[in-house]
């Protein structure tokens, strides 16, 4: 094993397994992916996609928690997963290509280049199994909310998501496309269907138990990664072409500003040296707040499913019918703990939906508290803070569309009362109130090292994801994204790294 390389990608998740295996395609050029965690192939509940509850909160995940929010639910555990494959081993890769409306979006903002026309080929490269909830898999109690959805709220029903078919009226109803294997429940996430199959090439080596620390700058050139072991020793990775930083929304601005690269007030008050001052770094953090209805169930719903949020239904409110406003989902078993810690008992038989606000317009912010890595970033979402109200209002909107499916056949009779927020609470102030004070993130923290344009001050990356300011850096996870998509993230986090190893090889 080598100390230097061309290549060093720093976080084995989602983008950085994809990426690496990518990069090592080239047998004339080595490469380095560094994990903070393990190796995957020995934690069999990181391949089955109905076990992505049981990696919540355990001994993979970092468990970040935000500081009290002053709109917004205080009590939020904000899951990132050391481990291989990262999120992608803990969600439940529901899978959307992103929409071309939000493409255009981040156009518009300054990211050149990632235009529907440009970005949405690549998803025809994936090598992630993606398709349609199996029908072996398609919970009978699930499919009568999908049908309701589509009666109570006008809505087709959708049985494929991904073939173009939204790029205008993006709207609908039905089960998801889902990126795993239906035979095996085998889940799809990039270390098994990248990483793996490129595990034995001599030119990669995978660095697991190994944790980033800083990336080393000289003569204002990203040179090497400097890293500790589990048992505290420290060593320095070198790099010979590019360091691509991989750690998703919250530990990618985390290692820049580690590193002295960020806005310089946090490194001041931090105790780290600046080497870069770029305001951007850490800002911009935008996240998928959810909503939660909860009623008695008749019985509870038959244990099928492929993951067990498997299905739901988008619609716009108030806006461009080809970006949706509300992202609802149809659980088979309700997440209900903040429900329950607002102190409502619930009956043993619930069912729930859950409506999340899809473009949301608050921005938040991480930041490092010291030069200590081990010391936890400052996690500040702000959810429902935005100027105008947008994000509160589409919440509301999806509680009560919410409500107006419980009200048709066929879910209706599966139904006995709501319990949470409970029939009494019907004017919009006790309903925001329950509402924001009881949502849940949908674990898409993204944003926080935004690409745009040059003119843009705090635009931390150009459209090439190259970090302003420093040679030889790019960051390629959920951190670039102008704009949060409407729909979940996980593909548009591949097409991320697709995309970022193309950009890395035209560049040697």
């Amino acid at each position: 094993m080598t100390e230097h390389y061309d290549y060093v990608v720093v976080g084995g998740g989602t983008a950085g397994s994809l990426l690496a295996a990518r990069l090592s395609e080239d047998p004339g050029r080595t490469v380095a992916l560094v994990e903070w965690g393990p190796d995957d192939r020995g934690e069999p509940r990181a391949r089955a996609l109905r076990r992505w509850a049981e990696m919540l909160e355990g001994e993979h995940d970092l468990d970040y928690r935000s500081v009290p929010q002053e709109r917004g639910n205080s009590a939020i555990r904000h899951a990132r997963l050391r481990i291989l494959g990262g999120c992608s081993t803990a969600n439940t890769m529901i899978s959307w290509r992103p929409l071309p409306a939000d493409l255009e979006e981040w156009v518009t903002l300054g990211a050149q280049g990632w235009d529907p026309a440009t970005v949405l080929p690549y998803y025809d490269k994936l090598e992630v199994p993606i398709q349609p909830v199996a029908p072996r898999d398609r919970n009978p109690y699930v499919a009568d909310v999908v049908a309701t959805a589509a009666a109570a709220l006008g809505l087709p029903v959708q049985d494929r998501w991904n073939d173009g078919r939204l790029d205008e009226v993006a709207h609908g109803a039905g089960f998801f496309e889902v990126g795993y294997t239906p035979e095996t429940n085998q889940r799809g996430a990039t270390s098994i269907h990248y990483l793996h199959p490129a595990w034995d090439r001599p030119n990669l080596s995978v660095l697991t138990g190994l944790r980033a620390v800083r990336v080393v700058v000289e003569a204002g050139r990203a040179a090497g990664v400097e890293c500790r072991d589990d048992g505290g020793a420290t060593s320095v990775i070198r790099c010979g072409r590019e360091i691509v930083v991989s750690c998703g929304g919250i530990d990618s601005p985390r290692l820049l500003q580690l590193s002295g690269i960020g806005p310089k007030r946090i490194l001041d008050d931090a105790g780290v040296e600046v080497v870069v001052d770029l305001p951007g770094v850490g800002e911009n953090l935008q996240d998928h707040a959810e909503g939660l209805v909860v009623w008695e169930s008749v019985e509870p719903p038959p244990d099928i499913c492929a993951s067990g949020w498997d299905a739901g239904a988008m619609l716009s409110v108030e806006g461009d019918p080809r970006q949706p406003d509300v992202l609802m989902h149809f659980p088979v078993q309700a997440w209900a703990v903040h429900a329950e810690n607002y102190g409502v008992r619930l009956p043993e038989n619930i069912v729930s939906i859950a409506p999340n606000v899809a473009k949301p317009a608050s921005r938040g912010r991480v930041a490092i508290v010291s030069a200590d890595p081990d010391d936890p970033p400052l996690l500040d979402p702000r959810y429902f803070t935005d100027a105008d109200g947008h994000d509160e209002r589409i919440l509301l909107a999806g509680v009560r569309a919410a409500r107006r499916i419980a009200e048709q056949e066929p879910f209706r009779s599966h139904l006995v009362r709501e319990v949470f927020p409970g029939p009494e609470v019907v004017t919009d102030e006790q309903l925001s109130a329950i509402a924001r004070a009881t949502h849940q993130t949908v674990y898409h923290v993204s944003g926080t090292c935004r690409m745009g344009a040059d003119d843009d001050p705090m635009a931390v990356l150009d459209p090439q994801l190259r970090v302003r300011g420093v040679e030889g850096l790019r960051v390629a996870d959920a951190s670039v994204f102008p704009t949060i998509p409407s729909v979940n993230p996980v593909v548009t986090v591949m097409l991320v790294a697709e995309r970022a190893a193309d950009l890395i090889r035209g560049a040697s």
